[in-house]
């Protein structure tokens, strides 16, 4: 049974009349294909049909089975080998600019960790450690590799194919693709023949410093039923960004503060290595086993951010901010058939351990300079020393999951997906705010000059059945129909807070204290009595929610002829509640999201035009919203009800033999359908009634009015986003030559679903870029010349403060990407 606080009245029987009445007005599309052949000195990507250019087809396996993109109902956005490479596709982030559909906010503290969005599904949380679960599912393969604190940033080479998944796919994927899913697919290795090929490139940044990436791949058959392929890389990432010299002085104190050891120009360079190794066993003709292994390591140091207060591309930091990540992912593919029917079984394991330090003294600044908090820290002889913190943490993560299922022919009249999938993610989590010289009275028990301590272990666990099942009543129209049935265990425990020498131990009533004063609340004032946990002074608090339901899916499409396709999607998506980091508060609500769709899937002119689209509407119920607390700590709230409607445009056009073309757009109107209140009413859930005046259930004070009315705009993500590319290939004597362009364009975006804090925090302006690329190619090799951002737009991706925005918000910093690029690149395949 759901606690009361679960209940959301959901109507079963409602549910399939409902989903009939409404498939006219659903759908899918925005898909991206591939490629204009090109002269016949270049590798051509596409087919030639009496001369014509045509498009390339392009299989994808987003519904768990092989098939061709034009033929998937659902909206898809593919990007494949062949643009990865035209497009210089390293990383995540680059993959995110070039998808209209998806928003993304950049973590600062964390190397290549992102919160991403999609279709304006954002509320424009933080992505704090202890946040809410992502909306977006990112998948390396068959695992789900994303995390409370963010995703992979997997470095794209040797990759077959980026799929991105639009809109809810809770049957098939679950918890972690409320609002959509991103598949990356790497090269599997082939039995039949040897390959090989490396690459290297040297770029430069404009008023930077200079990067390097070093890449090698190499497949052998191992006899006639086994291969391995290894692929390796390194990659160091330019710094652009300048920590500035200068002094800051605290008012109580007078102490003044030099950051003179850590000032340098282009502080925040990155440095990655990485290599995969998988094995194809083929046990018979129709049974295989395909073990793969991936590694990767990051090390970064300093922010890619600007203080705007300091200069552009500037800030002024004085403690170090670095990180390290590392990852292992290991993973097992079976695959074979029962009779006619396929069945895979995909289990894997990821083990990330991600250590950092960051730079956080604007907190005690600014603390100090509205309410003189300097006064109350000071070391052993009672001297007042510099309130500045830093951060020191350790976060260790294991994710391991297993997926079985069994998929009838797809050529069958009748046909389905069915499947069992069962994860567990474990994140160990350690924090550290130090104060140096601080006093061990005032520092937590066991740890030196540390004010505040988080030592915490959070557990989220689910399970489900699932499956899908489509059946042809007519040559022409197709009928699916899809559920997944859920369970959800979700716990964290653990400690958080001061020492008990720190005046602030929290409320007054015993229950609701944190540190150790909640330590001597729960075990008594002597502190030989208390249990630790973890190394913390001990557990103050240990709690779980679990929650079960199901999820379901209506697809109908109908085939106009054999090149054109128009459908209906009714489907849900839906992200488990939880545990606050802070203990004391209220669990937070599941929060879930109803799609409506109507799309179509077209091609032209003998398959050298597509021209795909979805125009769509979804509701977001009870969402989850994090915000900086007191203490600075984030804070999980159900925000309430929001609309997103929007259109989805895809065009691939060969336009000539030499000349290919293609746009995807974006248009989105995202806002809330009734007011934030910013509390929970006597029940558990939202209030969204709350004139000037009214006292939220256990306050005191009453608020102001709603802190965003409904018809505010949703944060992140603008109300149009588009790119347009296109490349042109030709004959240079005895060389296959091309020039590429490419323009992205993003809107206007608010930072904070809040009325008052976006006012502090203010828009990220929009921006367009514009990306060229010349090349040669011969025989295997080719040489790249490329610019990135060639009008060197300084182009803003996310916007935060250090402690609440009333405090710290005279000091912005905002995450921007890298300037004017300069690369060449060499590749060679044998």
């Amino acid at each position: 049974m759901k606690p009361a606080f679960w209940n959301r009245k959901r109507l079963v029987m409602a549910r399939a009349p409902l989903a009939a009445a409404i498939w006219v007005a659903m759908s899918t599309a925005a898909v991206a294909q591939e490629a204009a052949p090109a002269p016949a000195t270049e590798t051509t990507v596409g087919d030639k049909k009496d001369g014509d250019a045509v498009l390339q087809t392009i299989t994808v396996t987003a519904q768990k089975r092989t098939e061709n993109l034009q033929d998937v109902p659902i909206s898809i956005q593919v990007l494949g080998t062949d643009q990865i490479e035209e497009l210089h596709i390293a990383d995540i982030d680059d993959v995110f600019k070039l998808s209209p559909s998806v928003s993304f906010q950049r973590q600062a503290e964390v190397p290549g960790s992102y919160v991403v969005y999609m279709r304006g599904v954002a509320s424009g949380g933080d992505g704090n450690h202890s946040a809410s679960q992502p909306s977006v599912g990112i998948y390396l393969d068959e695992q789900p590799v994303t995390t409370a604190q963010g995703s992979l940033d997997v470095h794209l080479y040797d990759i077959a194919r980026v799929e991105t998944l639009v809109g809810p796919q809770g049957t098939l994927y679950g918890a972690s693709s409320q609002a959509g899913t991103i598949r990356f697919i790497t090269n599997k290795p082939d039995t039949t023949a040897f390959a090989a090929g490396y690459s290297g490139e040297l770029n430069s940044m404009h008023d930077g410093d200079n990067g390097n990436v070093a890449e090698a791949f190499v497949n052998m058959p191992l006899g006639d039923n086994a291969a391995i392929r290894l692929v390796g890389w390194s990659r160091s990432d330019a710094g652009y960004i300048d920590n500035v010299s200068g002094t800051r002085t605290f008012p109580t104190s007078g102490i003044t503060a030099n950051n003179a050891d850590r000032a340098s120009a282009d502080y925040n360079y990155a440095d990655t290595a990485g290599a995969r190794a998988a094995l194809k066993i083929d046990l018979s003709d129709n049974w295989s086993i395909t073990p793969t292994v991936n590694y990767q390591r990051t090390h970064t140091n300093g922010l890619p951010a600007q203080d705007e207060t300091v200069g552009e591309r500037e800030l002024m930091h004085f403690y170090p901010e670095v990180a390290t990540d590392e990852w292992v992912q290991a993973a097992l593919t079976i695959q074979g058939k029962i009779g006619n029917f396929d069945l895979t079984y995909a289990y894997s394991n990821l083990d990330r351990d991600i250590d950092s330090e960051a730079d956080y003294n604007d907190y005690g600044f600014w603390y100090d300079t509205l309410a003189g908090y300097g006064a109350y820290f000071y070391d052993n002889d009672g001297v007042l020393v510099n309130p500045s913190q830093h951060i020191q943490a350790a976060d260790r993560f294991k994710k391991s999951s297993h997926e079985i299922r069994l998929a009838s022919p797809t050529e069958d009249r009748f046909r389905f997906v069915a499947g069992y999938f069962w994860q567990d993610q474990e994140h160990d989590i350690q924090q550290r705010y130090r104060i140096d010289g601080l006093a061990d009275d005032l520092s937590v028990t066991g740890w030196a000059s540390t004010i505040w301590l988080t030592k915490q272990i959070r557990d989220d666990q689910d399970s489900a059945f699932f499956g899908e099942m489509s059946y042809d009543f007519t040559d022409q129209f197709t009928a699916t129909v899809g559920a997944r049935v859920f369970e959800s265990n979700n716990s964290l425990e653990g400690f958080f807070g001061f020492s008990r020498g720190y005046s602030s131990q929290g409320s007054s009533l015993p229950i609701n204290r944190y540190g150790e004063a909640g330590c001597a609340a729960a075990y008594g004032d002597d502190s030989s009595s208390w249990v630790p946990f973890n190394g913390a002074p001990c557990k103050q608090f240990d709690k779980s929610i679990k929650e079960n339901d199901w999820l379901g899916r209506v697809n109908l499409a109908y085939h106009l002829d054999d090149e054109k396709m128009i459908y209906g999607t009714w489907s849900e998506g839906y992200r488990p509640g939880g545990i606050n980091r802070r203990g004391t508060l209220d669990p937070y609500l599941s929060d879930y999201l109803t799609n409506m769709e109507f799309g179509w899937k077209t091609s032209w002119n003998d398959n050298s035009v597509t021209f795909n689209g979805a125009l769509f509407q979804e509701d977001w119920k009870d969402f989850q919203f994090a915000l900086l607390g007191q203490n600075g700590l984030t804070e999980i709230r159900n925000a309430n009800q929001a609309e997103i409607r929007g259109l989805e445009l895809d065009l691939q056009w060969a336009a000539t033999y030499n000349l290919r073309l293609s746009t995807g757009l974006a248009f989105y109107n995202a806002e809330l359908s009734e007011n934030y209140c910013g509390y929970l009413d006597a029940n558990g859930h939202p209030e969204t009634n709350c004139p000037a005046g009214t006292i939220p259930p256990g306050e005191d004070d009453p608020v102001s009015g709603p802190q965003a009315a409904a018809g505010t705009r949703l944060p992140v993500t603008a109300d149009f986003k588009g790119n347009v590319t296109a490349r042109y290939t030709f004959d240079l004597g005895d060389f296959g030559a091309f020039w590429q362009g490419t323009i992205v364009h993003e809107g206007e975006r608010s930072s904070d679903l809040r009325d008052l804090e976006n006012g502090i925090i203010g828009n990220l302006d929009g921006y367009t870029t514009l990306d060229l690329t010349a090349g040669l190619r011969r025989d295997n090799w080719s040489v790249d010349f490329y610019i990135k951002n060639v009008t060197d737009e300084n182009v803003a991706n996310y916007r935060f403060v250090q402690c609440p925005e009333t405090v710290c918000g005279a000091q912005r910093y905002t995450i921007v990407a890298p300037p004017r690029t300069f690369g060449v690149r060499f590749s060679q395949e044998f």
